[in-house]
């Protein structure tokens, strides 16, 4: 079976909206600044924006509000055609424990990881579908070790349970990942070197022991 290719699925929504003249309202997840700075650079053209930064698999809490502050202030800074709105979600530590219990020996980028998407992507959809967005979008497909087609795969399952159409998505594409390393460097932006969790943060060390 041949793999979808998410970022020409995304290339025809866009032309869509063009051509109707529209700007829908977008829900878009986002894990940190560094990785929302191309996103949220290439899709304000077409998108009325708020940015949903929920993500309490990042430890410890110190993290997860200093990424935050990042977030923030990108947002602020960065040139934008229409103003991107930001809300901030709880932190509760034990919700993401919750959710990979019975994973946390898998290797990372696997199962345990794909659990963490699906939580944090549901709890997206469901703010999305309530307040009566059109879309709804994560950030972490930019990342090379992250599996795009297992990202998009949950979306598509979310837009069915929740009513709200999924944004198909592969950031990385267009050299999308370079670009988000370039604005890291002209906004100076904290890019921390772990995805967030504690199990990504022992593999990042015992990496590079």
């Amino acid at each position: 079976m041949n793999k979808i290719n998410y970022q020409k699925e995304l290339d025809k929504i866009i032309e869509e909206i063009k051509s109707e003249g529209a700007c829908p309202k977008l829900m878009l997840h986002s894990c940190c600044a560094p990785c929302s700075s191309y996103v949220l650079e290439y899709l304000n053209k077409y998108f009325d924006i708020t940015v949903y930064y929920f993500n309490p698999n990042i430890s410890p809490e110190g993290e997860f509000e200093k990424r935050f502050e990042e977030q923030k202030r990108l947002i602020k800074e960065l040139p934008v055609k229409t103003d991107v709105k930001l809300i901030k979600g709880a932190y509760d530590y034990e919700e993401f424990l919750d959710a990979v219990k019975g994973y946390e020996e898998c290797r990372e980028g696997g199962e345990r990881c794909f659990k963490c998407y699906r939580l944090r992507l549901e709890k997206t959809a469901r703010y999305a579908a309530d307040e009566g967005f059109d879309y709804f979008c994560t950030t972490l497909s930019i990342s090379p070790l992250k599996n795009s087609e297992k990202i998009n795969e949950i979306g598509y399952s979310l837009e069915k349970e929740y009513g709200v159409k999924w944004l198909p998505s592969d950031f990385k594409k267009k050299e999308g990942y370079k670009r988000s390393i370039e604005l890291s460097r002209e906004y100076n932006l904290y890019r921390q070197n772990y995805c967030g969790c504690v199990y990504s943060k022992f593999d990042r060390e015992e990496k590079y022991e």
